[in-house]
């Protein structure tokens, strides 16, 4: 894949991307609009944060680590020799995960109270813990749909596919947004519409993805699942993967038990995380998806410098949208929550609280980008035992972080520890990467823009300042809705403009990735 190719294979993903995130604020907007931040919010987020923490276990982390690599190593090998195998190692992978998690479901559903315990403990003393069990029943078959999503798009990435994988998340935001309109509507309780709408939403992502999958000429036909030495190899590379991920998700759910003795903190901690999920889903995930399919292929035909301008071109993609967005989301975090969420039953204290989680994050927004960019590094090389022995030391900054400084700061502790966490990982990942020869090695071109893009940054973050003192008052008003998209505006036109100007970038690079690819 050519460096243009890949631009505009990252745009691809990240536009389907953007579309599903602003999807997803109309969500929370709505959200916020008619359950606040209270104490069916604080059971559903939990409830929610169930099957999406099993999830990043077994599909989008472990799952791409492993079978990504050994899929796209087989797809090259059947073009070669004219073989089949590709698709009969993902038959057999689609049929064990499927087996393999319909029971764990049943496990989960009979043992919620003791998953919401772990999650929050602060709720045993009122009816959130209630509430969050009966969520999280209905909620938590989704692990089952989205897991199998994962893994059939994960199939479609390694072939160059990636349209339909991306758009599938839209789906399920879609879902939200009719189930709130219709429980207004009707008068149902909102906070059960909600737990309702993501087994709803899993089913329709699986469905496209599954189209997808049939179009591009691959068959899951139904067949018992065989444990065969191909799926014995791809455990044995997953297990790391597994407890990498468990490393993860005890940070998240460190940050969940610090905040849910605070009231509403956990609804707080959950609308920051939405927002900065933005930037993060667009561009992280885009490259993530897109670069490690590509690194494994350069890998395996002998391409060190392919592989080294592959991932150059990714960093560089990365920075020059994130570094921004997070001086952004610091600069000017109180007039994203209030104009965005302060509504309805969502309170100026409301807006506040997450505006300081949002700031705290935002300073993290890179380091939880560049993850997306370095681990390929080791997956391609089927390396998940290395990210694991990292993720262990960041589990444990994250946790001396929000535990030791909860009595000081509150749940304000939980967003620290994560934030500190993940610059702790990628200083590891970076670090690691020095041993992997040319490939790893970012080429001149990425250290020359890199500080241009930090400047024109900093400039933007001025610029940004200014207007939103100048805009404060209209930010408060009737039209708030237009003075915030022209303060986001005028940061856009600042940056871009004065990336230009110092040679950030060239806007013929945008233009060129946004271009439709093959």
């Amino acid at each position: 894949m050519t460096p243009i190719r890949l631009m505009r294979s990252f745009a691809t993903v990240g536009g389907w991307t953007l579309g599903s995130r602003v999807l997803g604020f109309v969500r929370d907007i709505m959200i916020a609009r008619f359950l606040g931040a209270g104490a069916a919010s604080d059971a559903f987020f939990v409830a929610f944060s169930l099957p999406n923490m099993f999830r990043r276990f077994f599909a989008e982390g472990a799952f791409n680590a492993a079978f990504v690599p050994m899929f796209t190593k087989k797809l090259e090998q059947d073009r070669a020799e004219g073989l089949n195998e590709a698709e009969d190692f993902a038959r057999d992978a689609f049929w064990l995960m499927a087996s393999f998690l319909l029971g764990f479901t049943c496990l989960a559903l009979a043992f919620m109270p003791a998953l919401v315990w772990i999650m929050a403990a602060g709720f045993t003393a009122d009816a959130r813990f209630d509430l969050a069990v009966f969520y999280g029943r209905i909620a938590f078959p989704y692990i089952l749909l989205i897991s199998l999503t994962a893994l059939m798009s994960g199939m479609l990435n390694a072939s160059g596919r990636f349209a339909a994988a991306a758009a599938a998340p839209a789906l399920l935001n879609v879902a939200f947004i009719a189930g709130l309109a219709l429980g207004a509507w009707q008068g149902w309780p909102i906070g059960t519409v909600l737990a309702w709408s993501v087994p709803v939403g899993g089913v329709a992502q699986m469905v496209v993805v599954f189209a997808a999958i049939k179009r591009a000429g691959y068959s899951l036909r139904i067949r018992l699942p065989r444990l065969t030495p191909d799926l014995k190899r791809m455990l044995v590379i997953a297990v790391p993967a597994v407890l990498a991920g468990g490393v993860v998700q005890i940070n998240l759910v460190v940050g969940r038990q610090v905040a849910s003795f605070t009231e509403n903190a956990i609804s707080w901690l959950s609308y920051a995380d939405r927002l900065y999920q933005l930037p993060l889903g667009v561009v992280g995930i885009a490259v993530g998806v897109v670069l490690l399919p590509e690194l494994a292929r350069r890998l395996r035909t002998g391409e060190p410098e392919g592989a080294r301008a592959a991932f150059s071109r990714g960093m560089e993609f990365a920075l020059a949208l994130t570094v921004p967005a997070a001086v952004a989301l610091v600069v000017i975090a109180e007039p994203l929550i209030s104009v965005l969420f302060q509504r309805g039953a969502f309170s100026a204290e409301d807006s506040a609280a997450t505006a300081m989680a949002l700031a705290i994050y935002g300073v993290g927004l890179p380091a939880f980008v560049l993850h997306k960019v370095l681990q390929p590094l080791y997956f391609a090389r089927e390396d998940t035992k290395t990210p694991f022995r990292y993720a262990l030391v960041s589990m444990v900054v994250n946790a001396a972080i929000a535990i030791g400084l909860m009595p000081f700061i509150g749940f304000l502790a939980a967003a620290l520890g994560t934030t500190l966490a993940g610059w702790a990982m990628v200083w590891q990942l970076w670090r690691g990467a020095r041993s992997m020869g040319d490939a790893a090695r970012p080429d001149a071109r990425l250290f020359d823009r890199l500080w241009r893009i930090i400047l024109a940054s900093v400039i933007m973050g001025a610029v940004l300042w200014l207007a939103a003192l100048g805009l404060e008052d209209a930010l408060q008003g009737t039209w708030r809705s237009l003075a915030l998209l022209a303060l986001v505006m005028i940061g856009g036109v600042a940056y871009f403009g004065a990336g230009a100007l110092v040679g950030a970038f060239g806007l013929a690079d945008f233009k060129s990735a946004m271009r439709r690819g093959s």
